[in-house]
């Protein structure tokens, strides 16, 4: 089971790192499961991960509890709403699938407006605090 958990989060976390570069590729959902995988199967993995800039700017404060600041919410709707532009238009002779896709970008919205805490953007000073 541990190799199969390592073996996923690398492969999320290619995806993660692509989908920093491609804006059609969603990162955060991918580094999750990443971190997710890297937690339960390798400590050596998981601290290393948790060292990386690209945990620290795109996770570090979800996880701790203090939420996701309003450029990463941004982004992130942004890139589901192109994606979903894509599949809507794409669907263009299915109403129920057009339903569903609508259904699912209102909730999402929904979800990271009012559920999802949103934390305040960290000042070069607070980051520097904070390495060691």
């Amino acid at each position: 089971m541990k190799i199969f958990l390592i073996i996923l989060g690398l492969i999320s976390l290619g995806l993660g790192c692509v989908g920093v570069v491609l804006p059609i590729l969603p990162t955060t959902p991918f580094l999750l499961l990443a971190a997710f995988c890297f937690a339960r199967s390798s400590e050596r993995l998981n601290t290393w991960f948790k060292g990386t800039n690209l945990y620290k700017n795109n996770l570090e404060s979800f996880v701790r509890g203090e939420g996701m600041t309003w450029k990463t919410k941004l982004r992130i709707m942004g890139t589901v709403t192109v994606i979903m532009v894509i599949a809507f238009i794409a669907m263009r002779n299915t109403t129920i699938g057009r339903i569903c896709l609508a259904v699912v970008w209102v909730c999402h919205v929904i979800a990271f407006c009012f559920f999802i805490k949103t934390c305040p953007a960290e000042s070069g000073m607070e980051k520097e605090a904070r390495k060691p």
